[in-house]
């Protein structure tokens, strides 16, 4: 074999051995895939609770009857106030110019009603003696019955103006406290615009939102013990008197007020209390409760890998939710049941039937 020869074989040959090792390469298996995971568990019914917060039953927006440039606000967001108290003032120098007006239209009236008074009493004494004639007395008479009128007129023009500058004063219609306000000195306001807004102090509410599978067994007039969060000691009795009539279009929870019965004074408006129903905790539904963060959101339906425990693989499964009173989690309508297991982390990276590596988390 020549040099030229051996010079066109080698390569051919290198190139045939590198081909085969290709065919020969080893296949590669992906490793488990890391989760955390955690098993669906109901909420007892011993431990069922509700979170919700003080409000006032009563809640009035006060404002002026008149407009005008208001020259004093008297309170601020918090004060208490008690009935008839003087909340804010507007300038009265318009309101007065009307009652002087009136006073003086008044004055004149009453002259003029004296005047008349004295006519016809002079040709009423002609008359009698046939020293006038009839058609005057009568024109006497319809002077006077004029003149009594105008006088009625003018006072009620009087008290209309009386009335109007009370109208200055924004005063309180009953004890509360403020808990708004909506204008400040020197603004112009008009009639019917809101200045502060009170809340009724003596009739509270507890208002909890609540899903309306836990509303099945509960209607108007269950009690129930009502804690304050910061003070769990702190507690009184309350009474459902209102059921929101539809669910919330967002949330799909029903809005409920629980009248407190002589409330403490620590449950001020705005607090948080905790609200637990009383002799029916047997016979409401248990809800089941996953973490958001173990929903899978896909075309607007939702799902969650649900794990097999033999075989360390997941599948996804569509579950039907509704919003549920703690951020963190969702209340599972169906699609789950108590005591499967779940992911809670890594929702977005997986695969049906793909093998995972699991760690424990506490049970929901």
């Amino acid at each position: 074999m020549n040099r030229q020869q051996w010079l066109l074989i080698c390569p051919l040959t290198m190139l045939l051995v590198l081909t085969a090792g290709c065919d020969d390469k080893p296949i590669v298996t992906s490793s488990p895939h890391y989760v955390l995971s955690a098993t669906a568990l109901v909420e007892s019914a011993g431990d069922m609770s509700l979170a919700g917060t003080v409000q006032s039953r009563v809640t009035s927006e006060l404002s002026f009857q008149t407009s005008g440039r208001l020259v004093s606000r008297h309170v601020e967001v918090g004060d208490e106030i008690k009935a008839g108290q003087v909340l804010a003032q507007l300038d009265p120098l318009a309101l007065q110019f009307s009652v002087q007006s009136a006073q003086a239209s008044l004055q004149d009236a009453q002259a003029k009603l004296q005047n008349a008074i004295i006519t016809e009493k002079r040709q009423r004494n002609l008359a009698a003696v046939q020293a006038t004639s009839i058609q005057d007395l009568e024109v006497a008479e319809q002077n006077l019955s004029a003149a009594q009128a105008a006088v009625a007129e003018a006072q009620a023009r009087l008290h209309k103006a009386d009335e109007q500058l009370s109208y200055a004063q924004l005063k309180a219609r009953f004890s509360g406290v403020v808990t708004a306000v909506s204008a400040e000195e020197g603004q112009t306001v008009a009639a019917g615009q809101t200045i502060v807004t009170v809340a009724y102090l003596d009739q509270r509410d507890a208002v909890i939102d609540i899903p309306e599978a836990a509303l099945r067994n509960i209607t108007l007039g269950y009690r129930f013990e009502i804690a304050l969060q910061m003070d769990p000691l702190v507690k009184c009795t309350g009474e459902l008197r209102e059921i929101s009539p539809a669910a919330d279009a967002a949330t799909r929870l029903r809005r409920v007020k629980i009248a407190i019965i002589d409330a403490p004074a620590q449950f001020r408006l705005g607090s948080v209390v905790t609200a637990i129903p009383q002799g029916v905790t047997n016979s409401l539904p248990h809800p089941l409760f996953v973490p958001a963060s173990a929903i899978l959101e896909r075309l607007q339906q939702h799902f969650v890998w649900v794990i097999d425990p033999a075989s360390l693989t997941v599948n996804l499964r569509r579950v039907q939710i509704i919003a549920s009173p703690r951020r963190e989690t969702v209340q599972v309508v169906s699609g789950l049941q108590e005591g499967e297991q779940i992911v809670i982390a890594g929702v977005h990276s997986l695969q049906p039937g793909q093998k995972i590596r699991t760690e424990r988390v506490s049970p929901l």
